[in-house]
Parts: structure tokens; C-alpha cells; sequence
């Protein structure tokens, strides 16, 4: 299977059932989040592993410690309104980039959540971006 056929296939089971049973990422907790280019103003999807706070989701920009940033956050840094879905629903948020001691807080959490992220920090020198979607109504 191809890398666009996978995406596909593991998007439409998360549509369908609001998590994916098969494949390395199976159990994983996985959002399609909608971004709008941040140059080109067109849509754009992408699969991003999730921790909650509160009733907010958190990501990490880790792109598996890549040393750039994943495209899906230029584009939301560009235009903080995005599309979320998540465990079968489907919502606007706004995006908020992190700072400070709540970033390294919200960071912390995020990896005692998903602990493979504890090894992205040391594949980079750029601080891994975490960022809060916030439901809007």
C-alpha cells in the first residue's frame, strides 16, 4: 500500500469510526485536522496525534523530530482557524501556539500521554512547537 492509499484508508476509518483499529497506528489517539495554506489559502488535511486538557485538544508539531516544523503548522500559525475532527465529531477551533512554563506544562503532559514523543527533542534543536485548539462556537 502507498503512503496516499494508507492516508486515505485511515482517514475514512477515522471518519467512520472515530479511531483506527489497524495498522502501526492502531489505539493511537488520532484527529483529521483542517488547515488552510498558509500561502495558497486551499485546504489542507492532516492525521495529528492528540492529548486532551481540559475539554481542549493539544498537539505537538514534532513532525517525529524532524528538524523543520510539519506544513500543518505554518499553515494555522498563518490562519489559527481550523477544522477538527476528532472521536466521531466535527468542529471549528482556533489554534493558539504555547509559550513558557505553559508550553513546557502542556508539552510534559503530552508525552507522559504519548510517550514515543520523549525522543523527538533529541532529534531536533528546534523547540517542538505545542499548541491548544480551543473549541469556537
Amino acid at each position: 500500500m502507498d503512503y496516499d492509499e494508507f492516508t486515505r484508508t485511515l482517514k475514512a476509518e477515522l471518519r467512520e469510526k472515530g479511531r483506527t483499529e489497524s495498522g502501526p497506528l492502531a489505539g493511537h489517539p488520532l484527529m483529521i485536522l483542517t488547515t488552510k495554506g498558509a500561502r495558497s489559502g486551499a485546504e489542507r488535511e492532516a492525521i495529528v496525534t492528540y492529548s486532551r486538557q481540559d475539554g481542549d485538544y493539544v498537539i505537538a508539531a514534532s513532525k517525529s523530530g524532524a528538524p523543520t516544523n510539519p506544513a500543518w503548522y505554518h499553515n494555522l500559525v498563518a490562519h489559527p482557524e481550523v477544522k477538527v475532527e476528532a472521536n466521531r465529531e466535527t468542529f471549528r477551533a482556533r489554534a493558539r501556539v504555547t509559550n513558557g512554563e505553559e508550553r513546557d506544562r502542556l508539552w510534559e503532559q503530552h508525552a507522559t500521554a504519548l510517550p514515543w514523543f520523549r525522543e523527538y527533542p533529541t532529534k531536533t534543536d528546534r523547540v517542538i512547537p505545542v499548541i491548544v485548539l480551543e473549541r469556537v462556537a
